[in-house]
């Protein structure tokens, strides 16, 4: 069982490395979610494949996941929050996605991260 258990560090680190890589595919299509900013969609790319690399090899992973909930709750009150109030159902689907995943980053930091090195 345990196992089975483990392969959840792995389920919920590649798809950030995949999220990643869109935004390297895709960072025109994706700039108007970043204040119309190309570069930050490339920087927030670059950003959640470090993160998955730091999760995967276990080196600074305390520090890795805690910024990443930062960053998805950002994107829940700077992105979706504004269309999930007017009643977009997409806006409120990707509220809820961050919000979880950003729960599940902090749980992450607190209960799977082994490198306290910035974070203690």
């Amino acid at each position: 069982m345990n196992a089975i258990l483990n392969a959840g560090k792995y389920l919920f680190a590649i798809p950030f490395a995949i999220f990643g890589l869109f935004h390297f595919m895709g960072a025109e299509d994706m700039k108007g979610l970043a204040f119309g900013s190309s570069i930050l969609v490339y920087l927030t790319g670059a950003a959640l494949i470090a993160a998955t690399v730091s999760m995967l090899i276990g080196k600074l992973d305390k520090l890795a996941t805690v910024l990443l909930s930062v960053f998805l709750l950002l994107m829940v009150f700077l992105v979706w929050l504004k269309g999930a109030s007017g009643g977009d159902q997409t806006a409120t689907s990707m509220l809820l996605k961050d919000l979880m995943l950003a729960g599940a980053a902090m749980m992450y930091a607190k209960y799977v991260a082994k490198d306290n090195a910035v974070i203690g």
